[in-house]
């Protein structure tokens, strides 16, 4: 059975992991729902005729029609309580919403962006933000602001990050070409406007915050030149608020230790770093009964729980931040609301059965919106469209 969006107007089918998702019958009437919810949850409901008035019209002379501030502030923390995959959501007053529909050009959006970086970072105080772009169609070729290179290397291994091979090969194609080559090269912002060839832009690394890895009891550790970022920010998923597409609205939480310790340095896809943890522990690696895995697993998060806590960057420990979602629920049941919740994603790659939404049922899995929702890989498409390799327009 597919997943469903739901509004007060009805369901319908979706794909969850594609960008295929459409408006209840119009803009208009997905337009209704949203804004109707939103002056009563902001407890204005008797400015909402007046306001319904003014789109109305607006979306007869134009087809679409303009959110106001305020409406997408509301739309943005709404969307981020309803993100069925997220563990951070009792935080989701907290976000910062920007407001950057005024911007036109790739250079402003740049600009734009890292204003947002250093806005975030806040010294290591990571602080919860979106930057919403114009809906035009624009968007960002990276899944995150930050990302480490993956270089094809001769002998078919990767020098760098194994997860970032398809876009470290678009951003050269693009002509983006580091002067060296090493594990830790951080690609360039690709950005694309309608209609236009995408363009990149390098980040100066003196606005990324990096945490180079420790460990409390292992002094070798350090030697392995282990590091990453302090700012997860998501900037290629679509958030769809009132019947309008931002497919440029990138915005960032904080990490969950495990999301770098079990999944960046451990999956065997990534950087794979278990058998040289292991191996420097001394441990038994001849079979899989002596939990070899699980021994290195542990002490690699222990590294980057106290490496993020030694450097005062904002990171909570799987265990914690599975109970701040255990309040979440609680909250919502208490406002009178479902919670929905992808228990899969939920549950920590670390230690999941220590946890308490390991042994929570939720109250089921609808995607509401608003939501954010994955976009395809632009390149992917792109290969599909006639005519220049770099060139493709995105549908209204």
């Amino acid at each position: 059975m597919k997943p469903v969006i739901q509004l007060a107007s009805g369901i319908i089918p979706i794909e969850q992991d594609g960008f295929e998702v459409q408006p209840i019958g119009s803009i208009k009437a997905e337009a209704e729902v949203f804004l109707k919810q939103c002056y009563i949850d902001e407890g204005i409901a008797p400015i909402f005729p007046y306001r319904w008035e003014d789109v109305e019209e607006e979306i007869a002379e134009t087809g679409t029609y303009q959110q106001t501030y305020d409406e997408l502030v509301y739309g943005a923390k709404l969307a981020w309580r309803n993100s069925n995959r997220c563990l951070g959501r009792n935080f989701w007053h907290n976000l910062h919403v920007r407001d950057m529909r005024h911007l036109e050009t790739e250079v402003e959006m740049f600009q734009a962006i890292l204003e947002h970086i250093q806005f975030a970072t806040n010294g290591g105080e990571i602080r919860a933000t979106i930057t919403i772009f114009k809906p035009d169609g624009r968007r960002f070729w990276n899944p995150q602001y930050f990302q480490y290179a993956g270089y094809r290397q001769p002998d078919r291994s990767i020098l760098g990050d194994p997860g970032n091979v398809e876009l470290t090969d678009q951003a050269m194609r693009l002509g983006w070409h580091p002067e060296s080559q090493t594990r830790f090269d951080y690609l360039p912002l690709i950005i694309q406007l309608p209609g236009q060839e995408p363009r990149w832009f390098e980040i100066p690394p003196q606005l990324i915050l990096e945490v180079p890895l420790t460990h409390p009891r292992y002094d070798w550790f350090g030697d392995l030149r282990l590091k990453w970022y302090g700012l997860p920010a998501v900037s290629n998923m679509v958030f769809d608020v009132g019947g309008i597409q931002y497919t440029a609205a990138p915005f960032n939480g904080f990490y969950m230790g495990a999301e770098i310790g079990a999944r960046n340095f451990g999956d065997h896809h990534r950087y794979n770093m278990l058998p040289v943890i292991a191996e420097r522990m001394g441990l038994d690696c001849s079979q899989n009964s002596t939990l070899w895995r699980d021994l290195a697993l542990v002490e690699l998060n222990i590294a980057v729980l106290f490496s993020y806590h030694q450097q005062e960057v904002r990171l909570l420990d799987h265990h914690t931040l599975t109970e701040s979602f255990m309040q979440f629920a609680d909250s919502e049941h208490q406002a009178g609301r479902l919670v929905q919740a992808d228990w899969g994603c939920l549950v920590p790659p670390l230690s999941a059965s220590t946890t308490p939404v390991f042994h929570t049922q939720f109250d089921g899995n609808r995607i509401l919106k608003p939501n954010f929702f994955y976009a395809p890989l632009p390149w992917q498409r792109v290969a599909q469209s006639p005519g220049c390799p770099f060139h493709h327009e995105w549908p209204d």
